[in-house]
């Protein structure tokens, strides 16, 4: 017996329980009972997460603590390959990008296309997770990116101006951009006015449709597959969430966060590229360089990741496919429904 091909993604804004949700759900799809149920070969992970992507980038980003692995298990050819585990299942696309380096939704897009197209060879269920609208729409929706390579003259350029000098002409260009994207990323501001100055057409909304014509493209076979796709999105209550916020923040400075910009620092990676790394990075990285206090650092920060949740809510609120849910029991139940059917 073998399942339809299905792909389930597990989205929400930060802090809100995302990884732990499909964990659960791939432990259960992975004991005996359940595989046997619905046919499948157990679950693996996808995360769909802009900074996860990156080496070096742990405690900031929220990367779950697993272990590289030989890729031989039942399932799995041994070819010397790794994979990343966490409580025994694999995960992917994570530490697949070099900091330094640029990446690109495009290469999100067909890495893990490829990763969706292996993990179904396995006869297994991918699990997208993650809080990046962009990169979530660009993997499972109807959509052809723009591949424009970076323009070192362009971008040259663009660098000349301030932040606030970035962001005032991407809302001129591209005012729907403007609104979601994080007005203080330099690397994103760039990034946004390169693609519109080099195709003439701002980045693309990438369509909510209902019956998706998704392919693996170039990736490999099944080009035009139409796979059943259920998304399930959690969104704790507002003072819940704010609480999420704080304590996470509050853990991770514990467990080592500004140790890791020092790192990161000391590897060669320059302030200003910290700085665009996320809310995290950015305000360590100020604490670090002596343009705020500790306590200016926490304040900001519990602030800041707030605002950049109420900026994901706004993204996902677009999408009508999104099952909202209030707690692991109901997602369970509509993860196995969507199995059954």
């Amino acid at each position: 017996m073998s399942y339809k091909k299905s792909i389930l993604a597990i989205l929400g804004p930060t802090a809100s329980g995302k990884s732990d949700l499909a964990v659960k759900i791939a432990l259960r799809l992975n004991s005996g009972q359940v595989k046997r149920l619905y046919g499948l070969n157990g679950a693996e992970i996808i995360s769909a997460d802009s900074r996860q992507i990156y080496k070096g980038l742990d405690i900031g980003s929220g990367k779950v603590e697993g272990k590289w692995r030989m890729a031989n298990g039942k399932g799995q050819k041994a070819n010397n390959k790794l994979v990343f585990l966490y409580k025994n299942i694999p995960h992917h696309l994570l530490n697949v990008a070099n900091p330094k380096r640029t990446f690109t939704v495009t290469k999100y897009q067909k890495l893990a296309r490829v990763a969706i197209q292996k993990i179904w060879q396995r006869n297994k269920l991918p699990i997208i997770c993650g809080g990046t609208g962009f990169y979530i729409d660009a993997l499972i929706n109807d959509s052809k990116l723009p591949d424009v390579k970076p323009d070192r003259k362009l971008r040259k350029e663009l660098e000349k101006k301030t932040t606030a000098e970035l962001f005032f002409q991407l809302k001129k260009l591209d005012p729907r951009r403007a609104k979601n994207i994080d007005a203080h990323n330099r690397r994103r501001l760039v990034r946004a006015l390169e693609i519109i100055l080099k195709t003439g057409k701002p980045v693309p909304l990438i369509p909510h449709i209902r019956s998706p014509r998704w392919s693996i493209g170039e990736a490999g076979a099944n080009k035009g597959y139409n796979p059943d796709i259920l998304k399930i999105g959690i969104m704790p209550p507002t003072d819940e969430l704010r609480h999420r916020i704080k304590k996470r923040l509050l853990k991770r400075l514990r467990g080592g966060m500004i140790t890791e910009v020092k790192k990161l620092h000391a590897s060669g990676l320059s302030w200003q590229k910290l700085d665009n790394f996320g809310l995290e990075y950015r305000y360590i990285s100020r604490y670090l360089r002596g343009n705020i206090t500790k306590e200016e650092m926490i304040k900001t920060l519990e602030n800041e990741i707030w605002h950049y949740a109420k900026r994901q809510m706004t993204w996902f609120k677009r999408d009508e496919r999104i099952c909202w849910i209030k707690n692991q029991k109901e997602a369970m139940k509509l993860a196995g429904n969507f199995l059954k059917n």
